[in-house]
């Protein structure tokens, strides 16, 4: 069987999506998965870095499709964990060094030899979305529940539902204090908003910055709340039927804004 191709975007920077997709991608490989990752963030290369490979990186995902190597040469495995592989980014190159046609010729050969591939797509809607996009056949949508990035995340499932059908929502960096303050967005706001599936919620966790700055993803740290959520989305990428549990406050902050900054 062929593998699954799921990109994961999100309409703003900063979300954290680089490091949900390093989560993921451990998480998955340590059920029995083999998955690869791929950097499609041209220039500006941040995964080898959250995998803590960055130091054992030779060819790049440009190098791969100007034929300057073959893709196995390219891959960077995981010593934690034999089933992942990561195809870097460039550093070097611009975004229009790959089309969309180069990302999914490539996704098509990796998916005859993987069980996932997961696209850590870069963020807004120029061309490394649409090579992102192009590559994948299924979509997860991060965001954080504030304003900003939701209003974007908006944007991006549109354009999302045109192609890949409907996306997944993973809301990251949920507070309960702030939301129960009226300074975030809670759950139900989010999901009124955006109208998706929720396939998971990471909660505010410090030991997320920790780990990303060891090249340790957090799922590897048992015990962490935000490692935990991780594990559980994994799960249920899988198929199991793990329970979401509800993150509402009483806030009046999606009542107060929503409707002049949604249109809604």
């Amino acid at each position: 069987m062929s593998g699954r191709a799921i990109v994961v975007t999100s309409g703003k920077g900063g979300v954290g999506k680089t490091t949900a997709t390093a989560n993921i991608g451990l998480s998955l490989a340590s059920r029995g998965q083999k998955v690869v990752l791929i950097d499609g963030d041209i220039g500006l290369r941040n995964l080898d870095l959250i995998l803590g490979v960055e130091n054992r990186v030779v060819y790049n995902i440009v190098d791969v499709v100007s034929g300057r190597c073959q893709h196995r040469q390219a891959l960077v495995k995981d010593k934690r964990i034999s089933s992942l592989f990561l195809i870097p980014a460039s550093q070097i190159d611009q975004k229009e060094a790959i089309n969309a046609d180069q990302m999914r010729d490539l996704s098509t050969q990796l998916k005859e030899e993987f069980d996932f591939v997961l696209i850590d797509c870069p963020a807004g809607i120029e061309q490394g979305f649409r090579n992102a996009v192009a590559a994948a056949d299924e979509a997860i949508v991060v965001t954080t529940p504030d304003v900003s990035p939701v209003r974007d995340a908006d944007r991006v499932i549109g354009l999302l539902q045109n192609s890949l059908g409907e996306p997944q929502l993973i809301i990251n960096r949920m507070s309960m204090a702030m939301v129960k303050r009226g300074d975030m967005l809670d759950q139900q706001d989010v999901l009124d908003i955006l109208a998706i599936r929720l396939l998971g919620i990471v909660p505010e966790d410090e030991a997320v910055v920790i780990a990303g700055n060891k090249g340790a993803p957090v799922v590897l740290n048992g015990g962490s709340p935000s490692g935990d959520a991780y594990g559980r989305i994994a799960r249920r990428i899988l198929g199991e039927d793990v329970p979401i549990p509800e993150l509402n406050g009483h806030s009046s902050f999606a009542k107060r804004l929503g409707q002049f900054i949604f249109g809604r």
